[in-house]
């Protein structure tokens, strides 16, 4: 994962991985976002420990930790609060990064 700075908030498009580093359901949501980069062998979601960012917590009102926030075509289109599985992230990866899923040449 590559970390979350302040510049990343102009971009249009991004999945954000909000966590807080004392949380075990934050390490057990990391484990399942890891699992989708080493599959796919690429940095997908960018970090961010809400402890650092409290503006940012503010601003795009993060209910909780974890959360997955995606940001597309510079609009926030969901929070994930409850991460189930795998599968139920690559729902979300679907929707929102149909690129991972086109065939190499």
């Amino acid at each position: 994962m590559k970390e979350f700075v302040k510049e990343i908030e102009e971009e249009n498009d991004y999945l954000l991985y909000i966590y807080t580093p004392f949380c075990g359901t934050c390490q057990l949501a990391r484990t399942m976002l890891d699992k989708i980069e080493t599959v796919h062998e690429a940095d997908i979601f960018y970090e961010m420990n809400a402890s650092l960012f409290p503006e940012y917590m503010q601003e795009n009102k993060v209910e909780s930790v974890p959360c997955l926030l995606i940001k597309k075509n510079n609009q926030i289109q969901e929070k994930v609060y409850t991460f189930h599985s795998i599968p139920n992230i690559y729902s979300y990866l679907l929707e929102y990064k149909p690129e991972l899923f086109k065939e190499k040449k």
